[in-house]
């Protein structure tokens, strides 16, 4: 079995549009999976400037997945074991949540595993 790593790498600043309201990072890093094989996420690490609690959201065609808290001015390393399949042709970009009008920076670093 041969697999291909990706990385959703990046430090962008945000600005939060409230915490239910996912806006994605700009400039948005996407990784689409190609014809023929399927991705998993390995792992997931983050951080941010803000004082205010903000979370990263890894989302699949748009839709988040799950909502991965970055503590204030604080940061989070997700282990492998949260993984999440994502089909040939699946666009993964992370979104970020943050309290309306709270700016700051983001530090994000998504691991994908093409298999």
């Amino acid at each position: 079995m041969t697999s291909t790593p990706r990385f959703l790498q990046g430090i962008v600043p945000f600005e939060g549009h409230g915490q239910q309201k996912p806006v994605p990072l700009d400039p948005a890093p996407r990784c689409e999976v190609p014809s023929g094989v399927r991705a998993q996420t390995g792992y997931f690490r983050g951080s941010g400037s803000s004082g205010d609690l903000v979370c990263v959201v890894p989302a699949r065609d748009g839709v988040p997945m799950r909502c991965l808290p970055v503590g204030a001015r604080g940061a989070v390393h997700v282990s492998p074991r949260v993984v999440h399949d994502l089909d040939a042709g699946t666009v993964a970009e992370p979104q970020l949540a943050g309290p309306e009008g709270v700016p700051g920076t983001a530090v994000h670093d998504v691991g994908l595993v093409e298999v």
